[in-house]
């Protein structure tokens, strides 16, 4: 189960989200085609992933940014981008450009810190843009709570398209992200749980201020706690599979 698209596309154009989805993926594109050596490669994580005990003992502070452009697969990096595209427009229009910017650096900034306090010792490169984009997530959630979001749901061979509450939707997410915190070792490498969740909770935080500058429970009064821009309906219909007409069976030599 993952979302697709929100009901509320931005009411002006989010250059900041656009700029930081062009800037991920000519990076990537860049590190797999341009790194092919995987000693290069190593090097690479060295000089610009997050390694938490090198940030412990005070060196590569960098990388608590330079790490957050870096992504290990194609899927890695088609997944953030995916909810920074749904999730980040509607919290730059009412941030600001420049606001939304640094909001979303910090944010992947305190989620590299969190991460550091659940492996402090660990030599584990940290890449990826999720806990930036997980800051946003947290901000949509205190902003925009009742906003629609179209979420895909698999199961097997069952494909259908629904709509729910982004708060709905947030809160399942952030569960997950605990439960998998809980169950895994930081330490091992894989999923950084800790720092999606870290990454939430400080964009959550962050978005204080605005929200109440708004009015807090009554901007969710006047918006109804959705994105303050007329929502988008979409169309959907059954897909129609033709039915194809069925052959005579040819008769065999051994047929009567």
């Amino acid at each position: 189960m993952f979302p697709i698209r929100d009901h509320n596309p931005s009411g002006r154009t989010p250059y900041v989200v656009y700029t930081l989805m062009a800037a991920n993926i000519a990076i990537y594109t860049l590190v797999f085609f341009g790194y092919d050596n995987p000693r290069n490669l190593q090097a690479l994580y060295n000089a610009y992933a997050l390694l938490p005990a090198e940030i412990v003992a005070g060196y590569d502070l960098k990388t608590l940014i330079t790490s957050t452009f870096l992504h290990g697969g194609w899927m890695h990096l088609g997944g953030n981008m995916l909810f920074l595209w749904i999730f980040g427009d509607n919290m730059e229009d009412e941030m600001g450009h420049l606001p939304f910017l640094g909001f979303y650096l910090l944010s992947g900034i305190g989620a590299g810190l969190i991460h550091i306090v659940s492996a402090p010792d660990s030599l584990v490169p940290l890449v990826g843009a999720s806990g930036a984009i997980a800051g946003v997530m947290g901000g949509y959630l205190l902003m925009f709570p009742k906003a629609r979001v179209d979420i895909l749901l698999i199961l097997v061979v069952f494909f259908r398209v629904f709509s729910i509450p982004a708060f709905i939707m947030l809160l399942v997410w952030l569960g997950m992200q605990f439960l998998g915190g809980f169950g895994s070792d930081p330490d091992q490498g894989g999923v950084a749980y800790w720092a999606h969740a870290g990454g939430f909770a400080v964009g959550l935080v962050l978005t204080i201020p605005l929200w109440l500058k708004r009015g807090g429970p009554a901007f969710w009064n006047r918006t109804k706690g959705q994105p303050p821009h007329p929502e988008t309906n979409y169309v959907y219909s059954a897909s129609r599979i033709p039915k194809l007409p069925r052959k005579k069976p040819t008769p065999g030599p051994w047929s009567k």
